[in-house]
């Protein structure tokens, strides 16, 4: 280890590769790290001691997960953070804003912020329906191809997917003038409840999934079953399914996961999938419908 240290020492331009790695890395672990504890308990609360044999057959799918996961945060995650400070800088040099900083300023932080996730989570609703348009699909099917999802499927997302989001949702919310802090308050929740949902948990929250999206929601989502397709496309407020017409929960969801599309061997092939042109065949065989993707699950 001294050794090591002393390389790097010697050669600054190592030095710096390894600071500008180990920084990302440690933020990867670290979001990893702080919610494990909390997932693993209420697992075994929920599955006791048949929890250790289903983790050992999900080891192939959480390898993925962590694959994509660390990949983002050296490759990824700085370039979209400098996008959103870029997209920030453009919406208030040419005023672009459609509510005045004012009318935020005049509520209370709280509601701010809750009003903050309840539009992020209508915009997100909008923009995964998006995502299932056979010219989204592909990037999106990684995530869908999770087949023993666990909390760790949050991380499964392919960077052009990542790109889309993050485009689309935070241009929308710049776009209603919210201020920083009530940004961050969307990211937050909707990503630290987004992990809940991917948990594997048979919860359906009973007359409460009217007006949330539960675990088992979110896992029909994931469903290979044609009754679930085009489905719960909201993370939070079921609410917006329910208005749209996609709402669909007949209770704890037990049916195989995935898509049926062929994606090559693990991480390599799932990052070069919508890079290939055969990924989009349903942009040929079913031109100009969103439904094509979600009835067939195959691109």
């Amino acid at each position: 280890m001294g050794e090591f240290a002393k390389m790097i020492a010697e050669q600054p331009l190592l030095a710096l590769l390894v600071e500008r790695l180990a920084v990302p890395l440690w933020h990867a672990a670290f979001a990893i790290l702080v919610p494990l504890p909390f997932f693993a308990l209420l697992a075994f609360i929920v599955k006791g001691r048949s929890l250790f044999g289903e983790v050992r057959r999900a080891l192939p799918e959480i390898r993925i997960n962590l694959q994509i996961h660390f990949l983002d945060a050296v490759l990824v995650a700085p370039f979209l953070v400098a996008l959103t400070l870029a997209l920030r800088a453009l919406f208030r040099a040419h005023e672009l804003a459609l509510v005045p900083a004012e009318v935020w300023a005049g509520l209370p932080p709280v509601v701010v912020g809750l009003v903050a996730v309840f539009l992020g989570d209508f915009i997100g609703y909008w923009r995964h329906r998006l995502e299932h348009a056979p010219i989204f699909w592909p990037s999106h099917a990684i995530h869908h191809s999770d087949t023993a999802m666990t909390w760790l499927a949050i991380f499964r997302f392919h960077p052009v997917n990542r790109l889309t989001t993050t485009l689309l949702d935070f241009s929308f919310l710049l776009l209603l003038g919210l201020p920083a802090y009530a940004l961050l308050v969307n990211a937050f929740v909707r990503h630290f409840y987004g992990a809940f949902i991917h948990a594997d948990l048979p919860w359906t929250y009973g007359p409460l999934k009217h007006a949330f999206v539960s675990p088992a929601m979110h896992r029909w989502h994931h469903a290979m079953d044609p009754a679930a397709y085009n489905t719960n496309y909201a993370t939070v407020f079921s609410v917006f399914d329910k208005a749209f017409g996609t709402f669909r929960v007949p209770g704890a969801c037990d049916i195989p996961l995935g898509v049926s599309e062929k994606m090559g061997a693990g991480f390599a092939g799932q990052m070069l999938h919508p890079f290939r042109p055969s990924s989009y065949r349903l942009l040929v065989q079913q031109p100009g419908g969103a439904a094509a993707a979600g009835v067939s699950r195959e691109g």
